[in-house]
């Protein structure tokens, strides 16, 4: 039983108090069938919103059962309404993109976390529309709208129904095929309330309540109410499953996306191209990085490389004179008295002139030792390196680098070949591995000769230009860099305040780091340009979702009259806005894939897709739909039921 103890509703408009219940009082009875008539502005339909528990008195006590509920919150409104309440609305309030079945069953979505489409079909077949459940609204009729509301106000098994002007924009025909079933309704005890300024559709209640002014004029009983169907008023207990309400309401959402194509592809327009490219910028940053980590290890592990310096003499930087030219001498001593030494090889440097017939080529000498092959990982590809033997007989043999055999050799084999280097004849021993480009100079545009031969044979040198050191462990490389130093200085009797300008020791370990962070930090700043247009993407979504949730007003307010609490609208608007990113940010993960192998092909960049990035690209898009997705979705959730259903 429902009873309304002097219920007064007053609402506000501006400076203006506008009194729309006045202190109304009346009881309910289970299985009754009841008609509220009056002229418009009598506080008929606010008296029905309150009965309803889609809005709340002023003032005043509302008692089911004789339990006072006027004061309960919003949320435990949305649950005894979805449980005992159904409404019939004037205006039918279907949602136009599901069928007849589906908006019949639709407050299961709330009450059972999923909507039973056989239970609404049988209720679909009781109201005479078992042929039409697939049905879209505007393949219906008024008359079988209607009809769809009413089979949807039932499909919670209410104990009353609320029905707002159900006949008002009906023909006479299904103006008496809905009171029909509206009688039949209450006969098996479920209790009716209708809201009608029609008087033949009034005549038809069992009670007939008048009101004027906010007030209840009369109330006349016409005939005995019905015996009440004997389930409970309270909340029934439904065991729920979160997992199962969470991937409901993705579903929904996916499905009211796909009723608005055009506008959703719009949305994931930004993302899309947010996650493309940062899928496609952390794998053109990264295959940079492994390009760099490539060339680097090509010139040797554990690498320390001693070169002269210069010395002041009186406050002037000198050129490299006698006092710091390193000698054979020097690189004999160091790889005795430094310890942890696992290789060694002394190098002098200059341009040569080289010759092969009619094709002349200018070009780098190296003359060096052989420990140099292992040192800097240059094993010929082709043929074999020199020896210890042929740098000690000043043999003028050569091993020549990949743009030597391109360009004087015409890509053919030169091993066993004789060349000249400024017009000496050398025989070609081995092919070197291709290094690659090193900042701007060619890697591969090199001849390496041995050591005494360039010295004394090539480019008249007495001293050595460099000497490479291999390190046993990285460990033992910063002890061994002050070891040489120590040594290097002793023996050219360096002083203490010059020392740090006379030879420098290059650890090729700290550039190679420096040069990967730099490459991490380009990868990072790349990536940040591309999170830019996610951001950029995820506004997009936030004014997509603001619009959507203006255009849906009605549609929200439906939902909440059907018992969706704002928990529900929050999950369900929020659902939509991941949907959006989740599905833009696996396009353009895809859209990234594709741009990245298509500028590895044609502009040849290497590129290295990780799954690291792939990952980070898909959080950030579905991240993106959260944050920003929260705000339409809080807004659509706190809007008011009533507010709702009367937007316009």
């Amino acid at each position: 039983m429902i009873e309304l103890r002097d219920i007064k509703k007053i609402y506000r408009m501006g400076d203006t108090e506008v009194h729309a219940l006045a202190g109304v009082s009346l009881t309910i009875e289970d299985g009754d069938f009841v008609a509220i008539m009056g002229p418009s502005g009598s506080g008929k339909s606010t008296l029905m919103h309150v009965l309803g528990l889609l809005d709340v008195p002023t003032t005043g006590q509302y008692l089911i059962d004789g339990k006072e509920i006027s004061q309960i919150g919003e949320d435990d409104l949305a649950v005894l309404r979805r449980n005992t309440i159904g409404f019939i609305f004037q205006q039918f309030n279907l949602l136009a993109r599901m069928t007849a079945v589906e908006n019949v069953s639709l407050p299961q979505l709330y009450s059972r976390q999923k909507m039973d489409l056989k239970w609404g079909g049988e209720l679909l077949e009781r109201v005479g529309l078992g042929t039409r459940l697939d049905h879209r609204p505007n393949q219906l009729s008024g008359g079988q709208q209607q009809r769809v509301a009413i089979a949807r106000s039932l499909v919670n098994k209410p104990l009353m129904v609320l029905a707002d002007e159900p006949t008002g924009n009906l023909d006479s025909v299904s103006e008496v095929e809905i009171l029909r079933i509206l009688k039949e309704l209450n006969d098996d005890g479920i209790t009716i309330v209708v809201v009608t300024h029609e008087e033949e559709v009034g005549q038809q209640a069992k009670r007939l309540v008048r009101m004027r002014d906010g007030k209840v004029q009369s109330d006349e009983r016409r005939a005995p109410k019905s015996v009440p169907t004997s389930r409970s008023l309270a909340d029934e207990a439904v065991r729920k499953n979160p997992y199962r309400e969470v991937l409901e309401y993705f579903y929904q959402g996916f499905r009211t996306l796909l009723a608005n194509k055009v506008r959703t592809a719009l949305s994931m327009l930004g993302i899309l191209i947010g996650v493309a490219a940062v899928v496609a910028m952390l794998a053109i940053g990264r295959g940079a990085q492994k390009d760099i980590e490539a060339s680097l290890s090509s010139l040797g592990s554990n690498l320390l490389v001693l070169r002269s310096g210069a010395i002041r003499r009186g406050g002037v930087a000198q050129e490299s004179g006698s006092t710091t030219r390193l000698t054979l001498e020097d690189a004999e001593k160091i790889e005795e008295q430094v310890a942890n030494i696992k290789g060694l090889a002394p190098a002098v440097q200059g341009r040569a002139q080289v010759a092969f017939g009619n094709k002349n080529w200018s070009t780098q000498v190296i003359g060096t030792t052989g420990a140099y092959e292992k040192i800097r990982a240059y094993t010929p590809v082709v043929g074999r390196f020199f020896s210890d033997e042929d740098n000690q007989r000043r043999n003028r043999v050569v091993l020549v680098g990949a743009t030597i055999v391109r360009e004087i050799f015409g890509g053919q084999d030169p091993v066993g070949e004789m060349m000249k280097i400024n017009k000496v004849s050398f025989q070609v021993v081995g092919v070197l591995p291709e290094k690659g480009s090193g900042g701007f100079r060619d890697q591969d545009d090199t001849v390496v000769i041995p050591l005494l031969t360039a010295m004394y044979r090539v480019l008249g040198k007495t001293y050595v230009d460099s000497i490479d050191i291999e390190i046993e462990t990285p460990e033992a490389m910063e002890q061994a860099q002050e070891e040489i130093l120590e040594l290097i200085n002793a023996r050219h009797r360096v002083p203490p305040s010059q020392q740090q300008q006379a030879f420098e020791v290059r650890n090729m370990a700290d550039i190679q780091a420096a040069l990967t962070d730099t490459s991490k930090t380009l990868a990072l700043l790349l990536a940040a340009i591309a999170a830019i247009s996610l951001v950029v993407g995820g506004i997009g979504i936030m004014n997509i979702m603001l619009v959507s949730v203006t255009e849906r007003t009605k549609e929200i307010g439906l939902r909440k009259a059907i018992g969706a609490r704002k928990r529900d609208i929050l999950l369900q608007f929020l659902a939509e806005s991941v949907v959006v990113s989740v599905i833009g940010g696996i396009a353009g993960i895809l859209l990234g894939w594709g741009v990245t192998v298509a500028v590895s092909l044609i502009a040849g960049w290497a590129t290295s897709i990780s799954a690291g990035s792939v990952f980070l690209a898909f959080f950030f898009s579905a991240t993106i739909g959260v944050v920003f997705g929260i705000y339409p979705a809080k807004k659509a959730s706190e809007l008011h039921p009533i507010q709702a259903l009367r937007y316009e």
